[in-house]
């Protein structure tokens, strides 16, 4: 496979896993970024922990959906992660979940 059919294909991806997004954002309540993913969820919960002076982030989130175009399946019942880095956790506005028109 050359470089450039290597573009288009995760680009193809990339436009296919924005669509699925815009079908799927308005059955859920939050949405939370970490350093390696977002996620689309309808409970979330963080925890700060602390272990040998360190901090870190305990998130779990229940009825998510993942942006990753390289995951098979995007939807997961149960999900955690444990991360040294930022979360952020937005609760969507009834006004978010209008998608842009399909094109």
């Amino acid at each position: 496979m050359s470089a450039e059919e290597l573009e288009k294909y995760e680009t193809e991806m990339e436009l296919h896993l924005y669509r699925e997004y815009r079908d799927v954002v308005g059955i859920f309540k939050y949405v939370v970024e970490t350093d390696r993913r977002f996620y689309l969820c309808n409970a979330v919960d963080l925890k700060v922990r602390t272990e040998a002076g360190d901090a870190y982030f305990e998130v779990s989130m229940s009825d998510a959906w993942v942006w990753d175009m390289y995951r098979p399946a995007r939807f997961a019942k149960n999900v955690k992660v444990v991360t040294f880095r930022d979360v952020n956790i937005e609760e969507l506005a009834k006004s978010d979940f209008e998608p842009p028109p399909k094109e």
